[in-house]
Formats: C-alpha cells, structure tokens, sequence
C-alpha cells in the first residue's frame, strides 16, 4: 500500500494554469526547455472562443522548443488544447522567429 502525504497530488504544471492564463503554462514548459529563459517572450491575445499565444525564444533556443519533426512543439500544444478544452477554448500556439 501506498502512503498518503499532505503534498499536493498534482503535478506543477497544472498548478501553474489554475487561476491563471494560458500565457503563465506556456512560460512554465517553455523555460524547463530553453538554455535561456530571460529571452523568452509570450503575448496572449484573447477572444471569445480562441485563444492565440505567440511565443519568441533567442535563435539558439527554437530548435529546443520545435524539436524533432516537430514533437516538442506539437506536445505543448497538445497540453495546451487540453487546457483549453476544460475551458471550452481553442489555444493556437504560435512560434515566431
């Protein structure tokens, strides 16, 4: 059997989105990834249904954030439409270079 603790049995990253934006998960995975998080530069623009979040690293980071093939970006976008769907939101996420 497993012991219970009084710690908090979810994981970070969902603490990070409650009571929060999308904007603060996207930093959070974002700066776990990069080799310099200070260049990391988020804007969220909010409508009605849709959520759209542009995301600009230094140069030397965006092959962290795309990844190979694309997974690494195509998994943050998977959380964030995850996110988005218990909110009955579509999050489009956007990496600019």
């Amino acid at each position: 059997m497993r012991q219970q603790t009084s710690e908090n049995p979810k994981g970070q990253a969902v603490e990070a989105l409650e009571g929060s934006s999308m904007k603060t998960l996207v930093e959070y995975i974002v700066k776990a990834l990069v080799d310099d998080p200070d260049q990391i530069m988020i804007a969220e623009r909010t409508g009605r249904n849709t959520t759209i979040i542009e995301l600009a690293v230094a140069k030397e980071d965006i092959g962290k954030v795309i990844g190979k093939e694309g997974r690494t970006i195509n998994a943050i976008r998977t959380i964030l439409n995850a996110a988005g769907a218990s909110q009955k939101k579509r999050v489009v996420l956007e990496v600019m270079g």
